[in-house]
């Protein structure tokens, strides 16, 4: 007896995989039936019998009855249903699910599609027919939440009630009402461009795009163009683009493990029905959208069809892959004669047009609370379960962002949350740290005795007005030090540069499985068109293209590497820039030194130095942000003169520059404090000086990292509360703005709501010129903040993770409310950003070595416990051990020699020989010892910490080996259920044709 291959494959069922496209069995059901074909679907999997079976050579002839009856019922309720076009959607076969009344038996949604085909073959049934059909104003409603008096009231409507409901759709349809837009063009009438828009847009309709043209009502000069794509075209872009839809539902398993592992999760999820629910998941009942669905996917072709479920064509393509279709299409027709006049960028940027977007799905706001009346729109939905503050602590629905604005914005968001997620432990560890360092901070040896030496005198820290003070004055500050600098402090530093590994390997991870299930597995970026910039530069010089095969224009080597060095150059004069305004900060620190501790005031002539630090911090961060405002302009005039020859190209090469210029300019001040303040001083009696006039500013007692704790808190605090600031509140007053001119000409309130969706639209701000690049490279600077210098800082992680909290939801209230809609673009990884992660990460690694062994006092205390203090040679115990360790680490100076009056003696930080030692002012050999133990700290800590590195990122795989599993498996099952496919049809034809039946492959 013959078997065939789909009883072979249904023997051994496959776990239901969650991919990105619905399947339209379960995501185009209507919202009335959507809770009762819920619980169809699962009776679906757990019954596959009811699913039509390929007939092979070992069907019965009863069996061949049975479906040839169950052809005829369906062909009754077919005939039945196409009675229903005048009710309330139109379309009979937006259901999928209906019960046969005396009969038996149930309609599988697949089957009575493909029986629609074979009934409809000599009407066309793929024609646009649905586009002349009525469709509800509010887009995909199968995916929104429904609203449950509805469902029990819901009374049918005439096609013109309906249309008169679709005409009042705030501008999502053409006039008549029927055909979406999917695009607009914005143009003036007084543009002299009219020539190349009316090429232009004779080539589109030409390939087979439909528009419109309606003037604004707020503007006379204003002409927006409305962009329709009928089916037909839709069908033959989506095979050129190789766009991936779904085609069939299975119910699988792999093997007998995870059929264990199935009934595992059922045990491991009923004892979690007895647990408290998680407060951070979003309500899946809210968000039908999230369900998992078990789809498979194949690239569209049009010659297979009959493969898809195709159950309502004017949602089988969702809003964003029709809006990446037509804007695949402005990209590649042409508007002049030449190979390069082609392009919706170049008529942008000569003019021609003024914007082009894809509409928004309506209003984010409505007067009805979603938990009653439902989301009017996924716009809406996206502001109510996701851009809304109060949603600050639940998890972000990465699926419906992806199928609103594209793979790459729903990449970036993934990365985003991620990385705050991933901050939660490093943030707790930091406060660990932090509170570990305030409890012991009165029982701190060095604390101790510094706030006890009310004897000691410590030399004067400026030339003219400074007074001597007492050690213990310094009380305070010790203290403080304390917090930072304490014994967890080596721990931490250890604990980031894992952190951060850790971080970006399961990253990797996190960004496979995403792949995986948005279908980003197979796509590859399509071969990019060349910058207009770069073909009118090297038009002369032509070179064949190894991907395409065509003569394009080509850069010689000479010519690149010669603009590359100039670029390079720029980028080293930038830099020097920087340093010149940190020199400048330092200038101003030495200056106002002399004038605080000469000030009038107590209590700021008392603590100068705190004074001298805040003051400076507030100038170099004002600094830093004139400076980010060149910086950008320079960039682009480098970028620009290098002539990338893509727009990816430039885009990369534009972040890296902005990179280097910001990362800088916002540590180099913190670079000097941590590595050279104090360092180059002198001693007293022979101060080194600038310009032969001031002295060099030289650490606080208690040491440095107070200096450096304050740079980096109030550098990333005023930072981050200017980005948040300009980033909410500059596209807030430019729409207040444009509403406030609006209101001048005479529109009313009701005239402004009234007003069409795409000039809504076209009244909110641009997404960036370069894209994310602007919010990336402010996580990115952030990252470095909380890895490079975290040794001194062990609160940036809890700063960062606070900051994160609220850029996630100011990011997607900017993106939902204040932004046009950007055009969803596909992307498989952050870009050039993962590798700049990496290189932070082992700068990380150095510079805390660094700041561990040199700015803080960790290795001087570490070499006294060991061979000066009351526990040499017994090991390091307690506390006790550095006991005297503040004396040991002064040393004495004769304040005769200063010449200034003074008599006696006073103490500075070092470790120099005593006035009456033979070899006065010069280095002991306690100084060597720390020096040297320093330098091996360093080594040891970055070969420790480098290995560990290496070793973790060695044990993590990038894909998840069931992962790697799962998508062989699909691969193969894919083949085989398209193999199925093929063979149904065939048979199918062949009976409707009368020819003889046969249970063989033909």
């Amino acid at each position: 007896m013959n078997t065939s291959k789909s009883e072979t494959v249904k023997e051994h069922p496959l776990k239901p995989s969650r991919r990105s496209m619905p399947c339209l069995a379960q995501s185009q059901t209507h919202p009335q039936s959507l809770s009762k074909h819920s619980s169809f679907l699962q009776q679906n999997c757990v019954q596959p019998q009811l699913q039509p079976q390929p007939l092979s050579a070992g069907t019965s002839a009863a069996a061949v009855d049975v479906v040839s009856e169950r052809a005829k019922v369906m062909e009754t309720l077919e005939n039945n249903l196409l009675k229903l076009s005048n009710t309330e959607y139109g379309d009979p076969f937006l259901g999928t699910q209906f019960d046969v009344i005396g009969s038996g038996a149930v309609a599988d949604p697949q089957w009575m599609q493909l029986r629609r085909t074979d009934v409809g073959k000599n009407k066309d049934t793929y024609t646009d027919d649905s586009e002349h059909g009525n469709y509800d104003a509010r887009t995909d409603q199968s995916l929104l939440i429904q609203n449950k008096l509805i469902r029990q009231k819901t009374e049918p409507r005439t096609k013109s009630s309906l249309k008169s409901d679709t005409m009042a759709s705030l501008g999502l349809f053409f006039k008549d009402g029927k055909k979406r837009i999917d695009y607009i063009l914005v143009y003036k009438k007084s543009s002299p461009q009219v020539e190349k828009r009316s090429v232009f847009e004779k080539n589109l309709r030409a390939e087979g795009l439909m528009l419109e043209r309606e003037p604004a009502v707020t503007n006379s000069d204003i002409m927006f163009v409305k962009i329709h794509c009928p089916w037909e075209t839709l069908c033959k872009y989506a095979e050129r683009m190789n766009i991936r839809m779904p085609f069939r539902k299975k119910c699988y398993y792999t093997d007998w493990r995870s059929k264990t592992m199935g009934s595992l999760q059922r045990n491991i999820r009923e004892l979690k029905s007895w647990l408290p629910r998680n407060p951070m998941k979003l309500d899946k009942e809210a968000l039908p959208d999230l369900e998992e669905t078990d789809c498979y996917t194949a690239p569209f072709s049009r010659a297979r069809i009959h493969h898809f479920t195709i159950n309502n064509k004017d949602s089988f393509f969702s809003n964003s892959t029709r809006s990446r279709i037509v804007h695949h299409m402005l990209q590649r027709t042409k508007y002049e004669d030449g190979k390069s006049k082609m392009g919706i960028n170049r008529l942008l940027n000569n003019g021609t047009y003024e914007a082009a977007f894809p509409p928004h799905e309506g209003s984010h706001k409505s007067r009805h609370p979603i938990k009653t009346h439902g989301a009017q729109n996924h716009r809406h939905l996206l502001y109510e379960r996701w851009a809304r503050w109060g949603m600050w602590y639940k998890y972000q629905p990465l699926d419906l962002i992806r199928r609103y604005f594209g793979e790459k914005i729903g990449l970036y968001f993934a990365w985003l949350g991620w990385y705050t997620g991933m901050l939660i432990p490093a943030a707790l560890v930091g406060l660990f740290v932090f509170l570990y360092g305030l409890f012991t901070m009165d029982s701190s040896q060095v604390s101790k005795e510094i706030c006890e030496a009310n004897e000691t005198i410590m030399c004067p820290m400026c030339e003219r007005n400074c007074t001597l003070q007492k050690l213990n004055e310094s009380c305070i500050y010790a203290k403080v030090t304390h917090l930072f600098d304490n014994g967890g402090t080596v721990f931490f530093a250890i604990f980031m540069a894992i952190w951060a590994t850790v971080f970006l390997e399961f990253w990797k991870r996190r960004r496979a499985v995403l792949t995986y299930d948005w279908d980003l597995i197979d796509w590859e970026d399509e071969e990019e068109e060349l910058r207009p910039q770069f073909e009118a530069k090297y038009s002369q010089v032509e070179r064949v293209n190894p991907i395409t095969g065509k003569p394009e224009p080509f850069q010689p080597f000479p010519d690149k590497l010669s603009r590359l060095m100039v670029s390079v150059s720029g980028i080293f004069f930038m830099i020097s820039l920087v340093l010149t305004a940190v020199f400048a900060v330092v200038v101003y620190r030495l200056v106002a030194m002399e004038q605080f501790a000469s000030f009038k005031w107590y209590f700021i002539k008392k603590y100068w130095q705190f004074a001298t630090s805040g003051t400076g911090v507030c100038i170099n961060f004002m600094i830093i942000m004139s400076l980010n405002i060149v910086y950008e302009k320079v960039a682009y005039l480098l970028t620009d003169l290098e002539h990338p020859r893509t727009e990816s190209e430039w885009e990369n090469s534009f972040a890296l520059k902005m990179f280097l210029f910001q990362f800088v300019n916002l540590n180099s001040s913190i670079f000097y404090i941590a590595f050279f303040l104090g360092r180059f001083a002198g001693r007293p009696g022979k101060y080194n000086k600038l310009f032969n006039r001031w002295r060099l500013e030289e650490c606080h007692p208690s040491g440095c990292l107070i200096d450096l704790c304050l740079q980096m808190g109030v550098i990333m605090v005023l930072k981050q509360m200017w980005n948040n600031f300009m980033e909410l509140g500059y596209p807030l007053l430019q729409n207040w703005w444009s509403r406030r001119k609006m209101k001048r000409k005479g529109q009313s309130m009701e005239n402004k709501i009234s007003l069409p969706q795409w000039e809504k639209d076209w009244n909110l701000q641009p997404m960036n010129l370069h894209g994310l690049m602007d919010e990336y490279l402010e996580m990115v600077l952030q990252f470095g903040f909380t890895t490079i210098f975290v040794a001194a800082f062990p609160l940036a992680p809890l700063l960062a993770l606070l900051n994160n909290i609220i850029e996630i939801r100011l990011d997607a209230y900017k993106f939902v409310t204040q932004w046009r809609r950007p055009m969803p673009a596909r992307a498989t990884d952050i870009g050039i950003w993962y590798g700049i992660l990496e290189g932070i990460g082992v700068l990380a690694v150095i510079t805390n070595a660094f700041v561990i062994a040199i700015t803080s006092d960790y290795i001087p205390r570490f070499v006294y416990a060991y061979k000066y203090g009351p526990c040499t040679d017994q090991g390091y115990r307690q506390e006790k051990c550095l006991k005297g360790y503040v004396n040991s680490s002064l040393s004495v100076f004769d304040l005769s020699e200063l010449g200034l009056g003074y008599s006696g003696y006073c103490r500075y930080r070092d470790y120099r020989a005593p006035p009456w030692s033979s070899t006065p002012y010069e280095f002991t050999l306690q100084f060597w010892h720390v020096l040297a133990a320093r330098l091996a700290f360093i080594i040891v800590f970055e070969h420790l910490v480098f290995g560990i590195k290496s070793f973790i990122a060695y044990l993590i795989p990038d894909i998840p080996k069931d992962l790697c599993d799962r998508m062989r498996r699909e691969k193969y099952l894919v083949q085989e259920m398209m193999y199925e496919a093929e063979l149904e049809h065939l048979q199918r034809e062949r009976k409707s044709n009368g020819k003889q039946y046969h249970h063989e492959w033909p």
